[in-house]
């Protein structure tokens, strides 16, 4: 194995998981925009209002993605 097949391989890996964790890491920046938002508004200033609802956004979207990540490492 040589220098340009591992760097292949690194550059592929690095894509995969980029695609693999993006759909999460948008989905949590999104609802960390609007908690971000209503917290502003309202002057509530709370970390448990912010850190509860990201951790639950993250566990649903882990698990509904569950199997299309899969099948994306399986096919990698």
């Amino acid at each position: 194995m040589g220098p340009d097949m591992v760097a292949d391989l690194m550059r592929k890996l690095l894509i995969e998981a980029l695609l693999l964790s993006g759909p999460v890491l948008l989905l949590v920046a999104v609802v960390s925009f609007a908690i971000s938002v209503v917290q502003t508004l309202t002057s509530i200033q709370d970390q448990t209002i912010a850190t509860v609802p990201r951790l639950l956004v993250t566990t649903v979207a882990l698990l509904l993605g569950t199997q299309w990540m899969l099948h994306q490492l399986v096919s990698y």
